[in-house]
């Protein structure tokens, strides 16, 4: 019997339209011999089903399930592909741990952790991970322009503390850029992390679950054209993505090795995509994405598809080893 997969995307932060893609690509790819796929939409206002005449069917919150034709359908899992809030920090994890539906990202607290990036660093640094020198601002903080600068010096980075695809980041190259650049941060969180510039190669690797084990999949190289991987780098083809990159073998068992003990330093399962930067031949960590993008361009498929793993093929995996986790 065919199982019922609530495919979640949406959310309720500025990666919203990229959860969308991402959350039809799931629909488009899933195999429909093994599930029927439900697309489920999370806005702030409503949860709904769209069906293949695009209409919209609210979600009962109370048990997670929706009417259609009169009946009331039930899943038997959750592909959690909801970018930001709350599918990766921890809220959705929580709500369906609650409910007992298994969900395919990793658990809660993982998912809370690693999406406050300030939290991760500080996590992983008793464990001897290296990562850049920072400093840390909540809103309502005194802004002190030159104590920043002689922590982290110039040029530094100002990221929005919890957001992701570079929504509320900017690359500051003097004093004067410094307050506009908190002020952009904050349109997107209350928290700031500021980081010291890392010159080196920018690499993405890819550790998942996968049959019953952790794989680290073939690390991409970043090449962006902009002065860093931002918004039009990610997604507007404003970057080069090289699939496996081009580091000596060396550095890519460095980095290859780190990624692992960082996915099971923090007791992570599912997807994960973490990115680092080699500073003076060294793999700084700089974050962790626990629900990666999923579309046809996106990172994480690509190296999937360096070892003959189909999109198809993570998708069933990630559902089953879900489904084998709440068992």
């Amino acid at each position: 019997m065919k199982k019922n997969i609530a495919i979640l995307m949406g959310g309720y932060s500025s990666e919203f339209d990229i959860s969308i893609k991402s959350g039809n690509n799931v629909f488009k790819h899933i195999d429909r011999t093994k599930y029927n796929p439900y697309r489920i939409f999370i806005t702030k206002e409503k949860w709904y089903y769209v069906n293949e005449s695009e209409e919209k069917v609210m979600v009962d919150k109370n048990d997670f399930s929706v009417l259609i034709n009169g009946n009331k359908v039930h899943f038997d899992a959750a592909f959690n592909i909801v970018h930001g809030s709350p599918g990766e920090d921890g809220l959705l994890q929580a709500y369906f741990k609650l409910l007992a539906i298994p969900q395919t990202a990793c658990n809660f607290y993982q998912a809370a952790l690693t999406f406050n990036k300030r939290d991760c660093i500080s996590a992983l640094k008793p464990y001897g991970i290296v990562t850049a020198k920072n400093y840390f601002l909540n809103k309502g903080d005194a802004i002190h322009e030159n104590e920043i600068i002689e922590r982290v010096g110039l040029p530094c980075f100002v990221k929005a503390n919890k957001s992701g695809s570079s929504y509320g980041i900017s690359k500051v190259k003097t004093k004067e850029e410094l307050q506009p650049a908190i002020a952009l941060a904050y349109k997107e969180d209350d928290e700031i992390i500021i980081e010291s510039f890392l010159d080196g190669t920018e690499v993405s690797v890819g550790v998942i679950t996968y049959q019953g084990k952790d794989l680290v999949l073939p690390i991409t190289e970043i090449v962006s054209e902009n002065e860093f991987f931002d918004y039009e780098a990610k997604y507007l083809g404003k970057s080069q993505e090289i699939t496996p990159a081009r580091i000596s073998k060396q550095d890519e068992e460095n980095v290859k090795q780190l990624a692992l003990k960082i996915y099971k330093t923090l007791k992570m399962s599912g997807f994960s995509r973490s990115e680092f930067i080699f500073h003076k031949g060294e793999p700084h960590f700089i974050e962790m994405n626990t629900n990666p993008g999923f579309t046809e361009a996106s990172i994480l498929p690509q190296q999937a598809a360096v070892l003959g793993i189909s999109i198809q093929e993570l998708i069933t995996n990630s559902i089953e080893e879900a489904i084998s986790k709440e068992a």
